[in-house]
């Protein structure tokens, strides 16, 4: 069944259209209908599930169903208020990440159709009516909605806000693990930003953040370290795999390293995952090996952080810049390095990875024999990928094609892969590749357009969380 088909029976039981929104107003629904009826039949699929492998696929499956429900319920919601970028960022969902979770753990996909209800295809159709360009959201020159009052003074005024709860090994805080922190937080009556400061140490844990506003700082890259081990080589999915997985908005982390020790062998394994809507991670140290940052979804900033891996291991479907970041290609065990993996599935969807004023190099264990590794800025994941670097420092490392093929011929028309004004010994485009969706970018105009203002709208909520940040080239 098709997008009209479920139109034209949606169009029976409803008031007469009068304007284009209407269209819009009713597809939105019309998603939010089949993506209940989808929840529904996963619900009603898994206490048959008796593999220990598809029922962490299925479990997946479920959180990213309950995600896509209430982003889509946000953009209907009369009392949520949702700008034109708003809804195009909620509805750039990622419900791919569902099928993926199947297929990597090796397990028979037979479940999904009655999993997808063409939810992704009408999802796609509301993208589309939401057309571009956007008008710039409605908080431009005030706080975005999850900003408290109570919080406004505090975020602008203070490089240190006043911890809540402070999280310590040795004893000294409220609590010794992070997951009773936010365990604490989540049962605590809360109103604007909850702070909670993790002292030196190592933390052995994985830990989900649901809560919205939550602010976690440590004592420094190299001082406070979150680490976990999972993996899919271990039986976890890539999803299921981060050591701190986020997706309740307005998230911001700082002066803390967050890593996966699972190794190259165990292929993919998170360090961060964020479907976190305006997240911000500043001087924040990012480490591990295959799929390090998970940029799953949703508007998001990094600023002066470090981030390590060896394959696809920025890679995600959000709409996110790095800016002012320190990359580092690992030694791989196949010999060859991709930074980043985007997956735009849509071309009406906003997102893609944006490297600005970075530093692309080799990490230690790298620099003796990065002439025998071929390190490329990126490979097309998905259909209509899109990743720019701009006035990035590029080193030696990076193979003179700059590109790597997935698989083929696959997406190399579709995808959006542009250079801008980068420098450094691995910067020349001479020998790039010669795909129709590469671009070597020229134009100061064309290049704003993947900036702090223009890409993420960040004029609009970062100021309010006192992280510095380049708004233009």
């Amino acid at each position: 069944m098709d997008f009209d088909y479920f139109l034209s029976q949606k169009l029976n039981y409803h008031s007469p259209i009068k304007q284009k929104s209407d269209f819009f107003t009713i597809s939105k629904q019309l998603a939010l209908e089949r993506a209940l009826k989808a929840q529904s039949n996963i619900i009603s699929l898994g206490p048959k599930s008796k593999n220990a492998r598809e029922k962490a696929a299925w479990a997946d499956c479920l959180e990213l169903y309950e995600y896509t429900h209430y982003r889509l319920n946000k953009t209907i919601d009369p009392n949520v208020k949702c700008s034109q970028t708003d809804a195009q960022t909620w509805l750039s969902t990622d419900l791919e990440t569902c099928r993926a979770g199947f297929i990597e753990l090796g397990v028979l996909d037979n479940l999904l159709p009655l999993m997808s209800n063409n939810v992704s295809k009408l999802i796609s159709n509301a993208l589309s009516l939401n057309k571009f360009p956007y008008t710039v959201p409605s908080y431009k020159y005030g706080f975005p909605t999850w900003v408290k009052p109570g919080d406004r003074k505090l975020l602008q005024s203070s490089s240190a806000p006043k911890a809540n709860i402070v999280v310590a090994q040795d004893g000294s805080g409220n609590y010794k693990t992070i997951k009773e922190a936010i365990s604490a937080a989540s049962s605590r009556s809360r109103s604007g930003r909850f702070v909670i400061y993790v002292k030196a140490g190592t933390y052995k844990e994985n830990v989900e953040i649901k809560l919205k506003n939550i602010m976690l700082v440590g004592y420094g890259i190299g001082k406070t370290i979150v680490t976990g081990s999972k993996s899919v080589g271990g039986g976890s999915t890539t999803f299921n795999s981060a050591t701190i997985a986020v997706v309740g908005d307005g998230f911001i982390a700082r002066d803390i390293t967050i890593r996966n020790t699972a190794g190259a062998a165990n292929h993919q394994a998170v360090a961060l995952r964020s479907g976190s809507d305006l997240s911000v991670f500043y001087r924040c140290s990012l480490e591990g090996y295959q799929d390090t940052l998970y940029v799953h979804s949703q508007r998001q900033f990094y600023r002066e952080c470090d981030i390590y891996g060896t394959v696809d291991f920025i890679f995600g479907n959000a709409a996110v810049l790095l800016q002012n970041c320190n990359i580092y290609a690992c030694y791989p065990p196949n010999k060859t390095n991709t930074l980043t993996a985007q997956g735009r599935t849509d071309p009406n969807q906003n997102t893609g990875i944006s490297i600005h004023d970075c530093t692309v190099k080799a990490a230690s264990d790298l620099m003796s024999s990065q002439s025998s590794v071929k390190t490329y800025l990126g490979r097309p994941w998905k259909k209509y990928s899109r990743t720019v670097f701009v006035k990035t420092y590029l080193n030696s490392l990076i193979a003179p094609a700059g590109w790597k093929e997935w698989s083929g011929n696959f997406a190399l028309n579709t995808l959006y892969y542009g250079e801008y004004a980068n420098t450094g010994p691995g910067s020349s485009t001479a020998n790039r590749v010669n795909w129709p969706g590469y671009h070597v970018i020229t134009s100061a105009s064309i290049a704003s357009q993947y900036t702090v203002a223009n890409f993420i709208f960040g004029g609009s909520w970062l100021p309010v969380t006192n992280v510095p940040y380049t708004a233009g080239l």
